[in-house]
């Protein structure tokens, strides 16, 4: 399994965003120098993290980014689910055609292996990617 590049960067914006924590906003230029990303990227990162509720934009003079709720409260599934969708391995599960539909003993079986998946990915808390150990 590989992740797509947005869901990459969206992971290295929150962690860089995560590290602002309890500080000032940040904004999408500060994000872009700090993790090497197009600031274009990081602005249709955001977009999608913010549609998602994990990152939040102000306006006006002391505006910019900043989380949406605690960096120990957003996990790694969090993110990936705000960029790919729910975490499903086979497109089967979202009820795709499949040329083996009727014949497959595995389909039933990939509910159980996408939920493994999501909660090993909900286990990680955006504070231990971003390297800090409590974050506001």
């Amino acid at each position: 399994m590989r992740l797509s590049s947005m869901a990459d960067y969206a992971v290295v914006t929150m962690c860089a965003a995560a590290r602002h924590c309890g500080g000032s906003r940040v904004s999408a230029a500060e994000l872009a120098a700090e993790t090497g990303l197009p600031v274009p990227t990081v602005q249709k990162v955001v977009s999608l993290l913010g549609r998602a509720g994990l990152i939040r934009s102000m306006r006006g003079a002391g505006g910019g980014l900043q989380l949406a709720r605690p960096a120990a409260a957003i996990s790694v599934a969090d993110i990936v689910e705000a960029v790919e969708g729910p975490i499903a391995l086979t497109a089967c599960v979202d009820g795709a055609d499949c040329a083996v539909d009727h014949t497959c003993s595995v389909k039933p079986h990939w509910p159980v292996i996408n939920n493994a998946l999501r909660g090993a990915l909900a286990d990680i808390p955006l504070t231990q990617l971003a390297g800090a150990r409590e974050m506001a």
